[in-house]
């Protein structure tokens, strides 16, 4: 992965337009390049596709379009793209339907500034981000979603690719739901040759993501190695 040029570009979904505008001016004024807002849905998939941020900062209760379809639609567009959803529910059903939906994190409007801010610099470097408290929700739904069958594939799959042992060994925590920066200080490695490995691996394994790189990790039990 290249290194990040210029300011993190981020665009802000709400339909309030004072949270809206707060948000985004204090993300312009950390430094970060605003490239868009959105009052709604469907002027948010517009708007999206048009300044192509390197991360949305998404509220889940929105007019024309819910929050879940935009980023389904937004992420099925550009699988590089990374979702923060920012949102006044903490309820466990909308945390696990906006990770299906392909967010890579969830941070209640409870948060602070500064953990927003932080919030959007990780989600940017691919890392998840949750509320304390939900993210071993999230990792409990994987595990669920791993248990359950596989559709059929009648032996048209072609053979697993091989991973090297230092892919294998990030590959398992990532299953364990460590973020980048602790799989670095465990593995005594930088936080860039992490991100490296990972993205090898989504190659090797033609996956988009981390939710469907976890998932895979999980069916394959690595979790529990």
């Amino acid at each position: 992965m290249s290194e990040q040029r210029g300011p993190i570009r981020v665009m802000v979904v709400d339909d309030h337009p004072m949270w809206r505008d707060a948000v985004a001016r204090d993300l312009a004024e950390s430094g970060f390049a605003v490239v868009a807002t959105a009052g709604d849905g469907e002027q948010a998939v517009r708007r999206a596709k048009a300044a192509a941020p390197d991360v949305l900062v998404l509220d889940l209760n929105l007019p024309a379009m819910p929050g879940v379809q935009v980023c389904k639609e937004l992420v099925a567009a550009n699988p590089a793209l990374r979702v923060l959803v920012l949102s006044a529910s903490g309820e466990h059903a909308d945390v696990l339907e906006a990770v299906k939906s392909g967010a890579t994190g969830y941070l209640l409007k409870s948060a602070s500034t500064e953990e927003l801010l932080d919030a959007v610099r990780r989600t940017a470097v691919g890392d998840p981000v949750f509320t304390p408290g939900l993210a071993g929700l999230v990792l409990g739904e994987y595990r669920r979603l791993a248990s359950d069958p596989a559709p059929a594939t009648d032996g048209d799959q072609p053979k697993a690719p091989q991973l090297t042992d230092r892919e294998t060994e990030v590959l398992r925590l990532v299953a364990k739901g460590l973020s980048y920066k602790q799989i670095a200080e465990r593995l005594v490695i930088s936080h860039r040759t992490v991100q490296n490995h990972v993205q090898n691996t989504l190659g090797k394994l033609q996956l988009h993501n981390r939710v469907e790189l976890v998932r895979y990790a999980i069916e394959r039990g690595l979790d529990d190695a």
